[in-house]
Parts: C-alpha cells; sequence; structure tokens
C-alpha cells in the first residue's frame, strides 16, 4: 500500500445532547480535535424533496490510525468538518494490515 496524502485538515466532531429546559434536548457539534487527512470522492446523486433538493457524494477519508478506544480515533455518527463541508461518518476500518491508517467512509449532504 502507497502512503496516503494527508494533506487536508478536517476537524472532528462528536454530538453531544444538552438539555433544553422544557423536557427535550438540542444537539450541540463539539470538536474532538484536527486529522490530517487524505479525501477521495465517490459516486454523488440528487434527492428531490417536497421543499429542497439536496446532493449527496460519498467520499472515503483516510487518517493515520489510532487505538479502538482513543479519542482520536473516528468512528460512526461522528463528523469531519472542513470549513462549512460536514462529512457524517457512515463506517471505520483499517485501511492497512498493521493498522497505521483508517479508511473512513462518509456522506456529504450539499443543498442542490
Amino acid at each position: 500500500m502507497n502512503a496516503p496524502d494527508l494533506n487536508r485538515a478536517l476537524v472532528l466532531e462528536q454530538a453531544n445532547r444538552v438539555a433544553d429546559g422544557a423536557g427535550g434536548f438540542s444537539v450541540v457539534w463539539v470538536a474532538l480535535g484536527t486529522l490530517w487527512a487524505e479525501v477521495k470522492s465517490g459516486t454523488g446523486r440528487e434527492t428531490a424533496g417536497e421543499e429542497i433538493s439536496t446532493s449527496t457524494v460519498q467520499h472515503r477519508i483516510t487518517v493515520r490510525g489510532a487505538a479502538v478506544g482513543a479519542i482520536s480515533r473516528p468512528k460512526p455518527a461522528q463528523r469531519f468538518c472542513e470549513g462549512a463541508r460536514i462529512f457524517t461518518i457512515l463506517a471505520v476500518t483499517e485501511a492497512d494490515p498493521r493498522g497505521q491508517f483508517l479508511t473512513c467512509f462518509v456522506r456529504e449532504e450539499v443543498p442542490a
């Protein structure tokens, strides 16, 4: 395996539920840190809704490996942010047998 070109700084975020004072909650995204990554675009599609259409693009994001349970190890339901772009993490797996790198399968949704 060739080493990936980790040339983009992405912020790893996790959702936290915060009580809203009325018996419910709201979701606040908390930054866990910045990871250098390689982003490879995949296929995309457009979905038409009642009020808005969205374009969905699948990507593969490669980052340095981290031990299971480490805060720097991405996991599903977290997300990466790059400015206004948001990449929702769907799955994470080791990219190589030694676990030096992780591949994150992500989805980016953009209003069309």
